[in-house]
């Protein structure tokens, strides 16, 4: 076994070294709101725009119970509204009352729900997330990659600082149009005296948690956890503090923008295993049955706190803290993507390594859609001989699998373990 101590670095995972991760903190640019206009606006408001559309009654409800009226009223300032339908909102309250309240009922009961059990702060932070500070008409909402953030008027943390905001983001192909990746319906470009009111398909709602909550607490994410903290080896996290070198901090804290492709732990598994066999046999094991089990046993062995495999002393010449934070940032992207900006033919996408290793090509993605949804996600690393599929599931945050939207970006689990080379 002393030998396991000597493994070369000539499995392909564990040949990146030397990342940097300085760049991760970059936050994008938003939009400059628009200029305040010296006069109010002629015509009506958005607020009474949206009170006077049937159809926007239930989400009406909200912005009455929030008191926002009196923003929308404003014909001073110019906004964006994105007003999820009343059949959206009937979804809605049946997902938020954990199916007590049926699809079918009626609106009556469907509105009492939002005006007096759905909590205020919930109700407050759906209507302030559909609210952009300026006008973005369908006009002006981009198709390209990734995704452009436009602040909404909700304050995550005004303790920390007034100026912060989260984003939200637009975006538009062929086929469609979108809210980070819920459908625009037709009904957009409603236009008021003070804006612009687009129509959703759904209720978008602000995100409250982080990337690292949910890789920290995920059954099925507990060999990226071991590996990230394997990366961080010599770093600190302190909370309330971003330290760009330090990846859980990284994913923990406001201002960062990623996305990240998150392997599953039988990904992870199948890799580990593969990769330390390739060292053994390069090492003067027999290739074969017993040298296999040897290397499963040191890739897939567990403890009170996770996989040992990164914690694991005989292969710390190999899963060094450089190597392994190499392959953790190949599988992030330094800026917030849902699977409805991902491109319809493959095309190379740039990761964090690439802070570090300027002319990687990065990632090759790709997505199927079928009619305004993306049913296919396909990722491929420069070293793997095919591309790996994504788990297609949006369902919200913490049981879906797609399209997982946090504070500080967004997660797709994926299928297999990406190999920069």
């Amino acid at each position: 076994m002393k030998l396991i101590n000597k493994i070369k670095n000539n499995a392909s995972l564990f040949v990146v070294a030397g990342v940097l991760f300085a760049s991760c903190n970059k936050v994008p640019e938003t939009p400059i709101p628009s200029v305040i206009p010296p006069n109010p606006a002629s015509g009506i408001s958005l607020s009474a725009t949206i009170t006077a559309n049937a159809d926007d009654s239930l989400f009406n409800r909200l912005v009455i119970r929030t008191g926002t009226q009196a923003v929308l009223n404003n014909t001073l300032n110019r906004y964006t509204v994105y007003v999820p339908n009343n059949a959206a909102m009937r979804n809605f309250v049946n997902a938020a009352s954990g199916g007590l309240i049926p699809v079918a009922s009626p609106d009556a009961v469907h509105s009492n729900f939002l005006n007096t059990i759905l909590p205020i702060a919930s109700a407050g932070g759906i209507v302030q997330y559909n609210i952009s500070p300026q006008e973005v008409t369908s006009a002006t909402i981009t198709s390209l990659f990734p995704n452009f953030a436009y602040p909404s008027i909700v304050n995550p943390n005004p303790a920390a600082s007034a100026l912060l905001r989260l984003n939200n983001y637009p975006s538009k192909r062929s086929n469609g149009a979108w809210l980070n990746n819920i459908p625009l319906v037709p009904g957009i470009d409603v236009a008021a005296a003070n804006g612009v009111i687009h129509h959703t398909a759904a209720v978008s709602t602000p995100p409250t948690s982080f990337l690292w909550s949910r890789i920290n607490t995920d059954a099925d994410m507990t060999y990226l956890r071991a590996a990230i903290l394997r990366a961080d080896s010599g770093t600190t996290s302190t909370p309330g503090t971003l330290n760009s070198a330090n990846l859980q901090s990284v994913l923990s804290e406001f201002g960062p923008n990623l996305t990240v492709f998150a392997p599953t732990n039988a990904a992870f598994s199948a890799t580990l295993t593969g990769a330390i066999y390739q060292g053994l046999v390069a090492q003067g094991f027999p290739a074969g049955a017993g040298t296999l089990a040897t290397a499963t046993a040191l890739a897939t062995a567990t403890d009170a706190n996770g996989p040992t495999v990164f914690r694991n002393p005989l292969l710390f010449s190999v899963l060094t803290a450089q190597a392994v934070k190499g392959i953790v940032v190949y599988h992030v992207l330094g800026d917030r993507a849902f699977s409805v900006n991902f491109p319809t033919t493959t095309t190379n996408i740039r990761t964090l390594l690439n802070s570090a290793v300027p002319p990687h090509p990065g990632l090759g993605i790709t997505a199927t859609f079928t009619g305004l949804g993306v049913t296919a996600i396909t990722v491929k690393g420069l070293g793997n001989p095919s591309a790996f599929p994504v788990s297609v599931n949006p369902t919200p945050n913490p049981f879906g699998a797609s399209d997982q939207h946090f504070v500080n970006g967004v997660l797709h689990k994926l299928n297999g373990v990406l190999l920069p080379q």
